[in-house]
């Protein structure tokens, strides 16, 4: 098992009913952890690099209806 953390940050101001949807992906098969920022504009997602890619992460956001956009960290586009 290999646990990667991706960021992401919402495109919208952060509405309440998004934290249902936040809590039902805890249960996606290969998701570990969901740690929402105390200012309610970014989200970070602990998961299983064997059983996911970044694109299923961001997939299961989009499609749990969270407006999100990946965050990819500086020395990542530098590489």
């Amino acid at each position: 098992m290999s646990r990667v953390e991706l960021h992401f940050e919402f495109l919208a101001s952060f509405e309440d009913s998004w934290a249902e949807a936040i809590e039902r992906l805890h249960g996606i098969y290969g998701f570990h952890a969901l740690k929402l920022a105390p200012s309610l504009d970014r989200l970070a997602v602990v998961y299983d690099a064997s059983r996911l890619t970044p694109a299923d992460v961001e997939h299961h956001l989009r499609m749990a209806g969270l407006p999100v956009r990946r965050i990819v960290p500086q020395t990542a586009l530098a590489s």
